[in-house]
């Protein structure tokens, strides 16, 4: 199985812009710039790839905490994870530097400790969090 996307840019990487397009259409020429990606934090200008990353990193995990807690037993009334990528400017390039995942589940008959492990397995095991390794990923879990 393939997932696509793709991205065109005209002009510098500074002044230039771009639009991103995925398969399903969720992106249908999304607008993306150097401005939507380190200045203007409201989103209204377009997307960035960390806004990207943590949506992609959000949906991963909490399907994969979902299933985890089902196979379980616990079938969950509901889950909301913020997923927060931190970017920062490191001498001469830009790196991200962590993820955090902030999930907040309803979950009949789960303890606190019990929800806290299930989301710690799928923090490590959902295939968005495998794919980056190279940074700190951490959790905050609480039940509603």
């Amino acid at each position: 199985m393939k997932r696509k996307s793709t991205a065109t840019w005209k002009g510098t990487g500074k002044e230039g812009s771009g639009k991103l397009t995925s398969t399903s259409g969720a992106l249908k020429d999304t607008p993306y710039s150097f401005h939507t990606r380190f200045v203007s934090e409201d989103g209204k200008a377009g997307t960035n790839p960390e806004e990207l990353i943590a949506a992609a990193h959000a949906g991963c995990f909490t399907m994969a905490l979902s299933f985890s807690l089902s196979n379980a037993g616990y079938i969950p009334t509901e889950l909301n994870t913020e997923a927060s990528v931190d970017i920062e400017f490191m001498t001469d390039h830009f790196e991200i530097q962590s993820i955090h995942l902030d999930v907040t589940g309803k979950v009949p008959g789960i303890t606190p400790e019990t929800f806290a492990e299930m989301a710690a397995g799928a923090k490590d095991n959902c295939p968005v969090s495998k794919a980056l390794r190279a940074v700190n990923i951490s959790l905050t879990a609480k039940l509603n």
